[in-house]
C-alpha cells in the first residue's frame, strides 16, 4: 500500500501503443480519444475537485502525453478537441486508494475511443501523494464526489448535450469499488470490517495499510456507513474492490443495477477483492451479479504499465511495493486489453 503515498505521487496512465491498437474495434494507430479537466464544486469538501473528462473527439487538434510521469507509461491524447456529434454513453471512474483521475488513462482513453465519455475526479485525503488510512474510511465522501462530478457534468453546456441521460455507469478500482458499490446502494459495517482485519491481521494488504494509519476500528466516522444510492447510475463494474467482507447485507436488496465485478489473479488474489466463494461471497449474495477473473496477473496489475528503468527508480526511493512486477508469466498488456474488452462488453459500448 505504499505506493499509495510516494509511488503514484508521480502516477499517470498508459495508452495501448499501436502494437495493441490492432485490438479489434480500436481506430488506426494515431488517432485519440478527446480530453480537458474542469473543477467540481461540491458542497461536503472546502475545495474543488480536480476532474478530468475523456471522450471521443470530433476534430483532431494537437495531442500530447496526459500525467507524464517518470514511473508510469503516458496516455496521448487530443487536448480540448471538438467532442464527437451525438448522445454518448456517460462512464463516471473512481480511483484507487492512492490513485487519481489521469493513472488510469490506458483504460478511460480506451472507452472513450468506443464511444463513452470518461468523467473522472482526484478523492481528496486518498489520491497521489495525501492518501492517509484514516481518510480512506470516509467511504460517502468519495461517493458523494462522484455524484457532484455528475451533476455538474450533467448541468454542463460544453458536455450535456453530447451525453446519454439513460446511459450513465460508475466504474472503481479497489477503493473506487468500494466507492461504486456504494453508489450502487451498498453499505458498510464498522464491525464486520473490524472482524476482518482482526482475522486476517498483516496478512491482509489493506489491514496492513490500515494498522499503520493508525485506524481505530471501534470509532470509525459514520461516513463509512454512509447510504449514497445514485440512481442515475445504470450499471457498476466494480474491479478487485476493497471492504467486501464488510458490505451490510441487508443492504444490498437496495442494489439493482447489473455490477460486473472483474477480478485479478487466482492464487496471488487480494483478500479483500476476493467476492466469490472462496473470500467474501458477494457475487452470490447480489441478484444481478456477474464475475470475470483474469490470470495470471495480481491487483496491482491494474495499474498502468511502468517505463523501462521504472523498478530502479522504486528502489532508490525505497518502495517495496511491486507496482512494476507481476506475477510470473503475467502480460500486463494483455491483461489490460481483457479488462477493456469486458468493461466495453458490460457496458455496450
Amino acid at each position: 500500500m505504499k505506493y499509495l503515498t510516494s509511488v503514484l505521487s508521480m502516477a499517470t496512465g498508459l495508452w495501448l501503443l499501436a502494437g495493441s491498437a490492432a485490438l479489434a474495434g480500436n481506430p488506426p494507430a494515431g488517432d485519440y480519444a478527446g480530453y480537458d479537466r474542469f473543477d467540481v464544486r461540491a458542497a461536503h469538501r472546502s475545495q474543488p475537485l480536480s476532474a478530468s473528462v475523456w471522450y471521443p473527439a470530433g476534430t483532431h487538434i494537437y495531442h500530447a502525453p496526459v500525467g507524464k510521469s517518470p514511473i508510469w507509461q503516458a496516455t496521448e491524447a487530443y487536448i480540448g478537441a471538438a467532442i464527437a456529434p451525438g448522445r454518448h454513453p456517460l462512464v463516471v471512474f473512481s480511483h484507487g486508494s492512492g490513485g487519481n483521475m489521469d493513472q488510469i488513462g490506458w483504460l478511460s482513453s480506451q472507452l472513450a475511443l468506443r464511444g463513452a465519455i470518461v468523467l473522472a475526479v482526484n478523492h481528496p485525503g486518498t489520491t497521489s501523494g495525501d492518501s492517509s488510512p484514516r481518510r480512506t474510511m470516509y467511504v460517502g465522501q468519495r461517493s458523494a464526489d462522484i455524484s457532484a462530478a455528475l451533476d455538474q457534468i450533467l448541468a454542463n453546456p460544453e458536455f450535456a448535450p453530447y451525453i446519454d441521460p439513460f446511459r450513465i455507469s460508475a466504474v472503481g478500482f479497489s477503493l473506487g469499488g468500494t466507492t461504486v458499490l456504494n453508489l450502487a446502494g451498498a453499505r458498510f459495517d464498522p464491525e464486520l470490517m473490524a472482524e476482518y482485519c482482526a482475522k486476517l491481521g498483516d496478512q491482509a494488504q489493506d489491514c496492513r495499510f490500515y494498522r499503520k494509519g493508525g485506524v481505530d476500528f471501534s470509532h470509525l466516522p459514520a461516513d463509512f456507513s454512509a447510504t449514497s444510492r445514485d440512481g442515475r447510475i445504470g450499471r457498476i463494474v466494480a474491479i478487485e474492490p476493497g471492504m467486501t467482507y464488510a458490505v451490510n447485507n441487508s443492504s444490498l436488496a437496495a442494489v439493482t443495477a447489473p455490477v460486473l465485478f472483474i477480478g485479478l489473479g487466482g492464487e496471488n488474489g487480494w483478500k479483500a477483492g476476493d467476492v466469490g466463494s472462496t473470500g467474501s461471497n458477494l457475487v452470490a449474495k447480489m441478484k444481478n451479479a456477474s464475475q470475470v477473473v483474469f490470470s495470471p496477473a495480481f491487483h496491482l496489475t491494474f495499474l498502468a504499465e511502468c517505463v523501462p528503468g521504472a523498478a530502479e527508480i522504486l528502489k532508490q526511493a525505497d518502495d517495496d511495493d511491486p507496482v512494476c512486477t507481476d506475477p510470473q508469466g503475467t502480460s500486463r498488456k494483455e491483461v489490460h486489453y481483457q479488462i477493456i474488452k469486458a468493461i466495453a462488453a458490460f457496458l455496450k459500448l
